[in-house]
Parts: C-alpha cells; structure tokens; sequence
C-alpha cells in the first residue's frame, strides 16, 4: 500500500499486475484498507514520517524498536515532532541478542 497525493498512472500503466494500492484520501484510510485486508494478522507501518503520522493520529497501537550500538551521528530522526508527549507502556517485549536488543512497547491512548 502506497499513501500518495496523486497515483502514478504511468508507473500503474507500465505495471498491470502490481500488488500495489495507491491511496490518495488519507492516513487514516490507508490504514483502514490495510486493516481489512489484513484480517487477523497485523498491520505494520515502516516509514518514519508516516508512523510519526500515525502515532499523531492515534492509530498506532504499539512500536516495535531494534535497538544496535551504532552512533551515526546524523541522518533523518526515526520520529519526528509531535505536537504533544505520545505516551507508552512497557516495555511490553524486551528480548536481548547478539548486538541488538529488540523492544516492543504498547502505544497509550487517552
């Protein structure tokens, strides 16, 4: 599922058969598709701007966070601003590995 302003009809045209939905009426109804089409099983968001939207919108349950020892000392923030503290509960999941340490928080709606 791509969320965009306006659909490619070049790149549609040229790929027929894509497995590719392009929604143009919103965030959350983007998610609401992927939701239906996702039936029992979850729906992930990976892009950070879009989660940051989602998390701003209420429609993030939970976050999933890798966590690896590496400062990059730049490059493009995981989250961006958010008008007010998005709060969470846990750790609800903390599982430990070889150089990273996987966590999963549950998102608090109010």
């Amino acid at each position: 599922m791509v969320v965009t302003h306006s659909v490619p009809q070049a790149w549609v045209a040229a790929h027929p058969n894509a497995a590719v939905t392009f929604v143009t009426d919103g965030l959350a109804s983007a998610i609401e598709h992927a939701k239906t089409l996702a039936g029992d099983l979850d729906v992930v968001v990976a892009a950070g701007k879009i989660s940051s939207q989602c998390l701003e919108l209420g429609l993030v349950d939970e976050i999933t966070l890798q966590l690896v020892p590496v400062l990059l000392g730049g490059g493009v923030p995981l989250f961006e601003h958010f008008a007010a503290p998005i709060l969470l509960d846990g750790p609800t999941l903390v599982v430990e590995g070889h150089r990273v340490t996987h966590l999963r928080y549950a998102v608090r709606h109010a």
